[in-house]
């Protein structure tokens, strides 16, 4: 199997000081993930992550430029071959949601507090990851 990488935002807010992260849906089965993607030429990790969680949730905020971890899980390709994928994940702080983005119609969202997104997530990485997530340095307040 092949091995690839990709990298994912992790959209995180302060709701009444409750910590708050996003999760969207996949566009081809419909589980609960974050934003992510391919690498594109041009772009760092952290700058992709951001661009992900724009394109795919309407996100905008600011966005680390060190990774908060990583999982691994396996993505069904169109052709029917399986490759097997790190996602380096990169906290994004949100700022805002636009009221329009390029993949509104394809997911649906949510806030969810940690414990209860990681039960949401089928992915074991993902969901451990969602678990031990601890923002640093962040403001405590609702994005517009």
């Amino acid at each position: 199997m092949a091995q690839a990488k990709q990298y994912a935002a992790l959209p995180y807010m302060f709701d009444a000081g409750r910590l708050k992260v996003m999760l969207i849906t996949s566009r081809d089965t419909g589980r609960w993930v974050i934003p992510k993607g391919w690498p594109k030429t041009g772009l760092s990790p952290h700058q992709l992550a951001a661009l992900e969680a724009f394109e795919e949730a309407g996100l905008r905020g600011k966005i680390s430029n060190v990774a908060v971890g990583h999982f691994q899980y396996r993505k069904l390709m169109d052709d029917g071959s399986k490759v097997q994928c790190d996602v380096g994940v990169y906290p994004l702080l949100v700022e805002s949601q636009e009221n329009d983005w390029p993949q509104k119609a394809e997911r649906d969202w949510k806030w969810a507090e940690l414990s209860k997104a990681a039960n949401l997530v089928d992915d074991s990485g993902l969901a451990d990851l969602l678990r031990e997530f601890k923002p640093v340095g962040s403001k405590r307040r609702k994005p517009k």
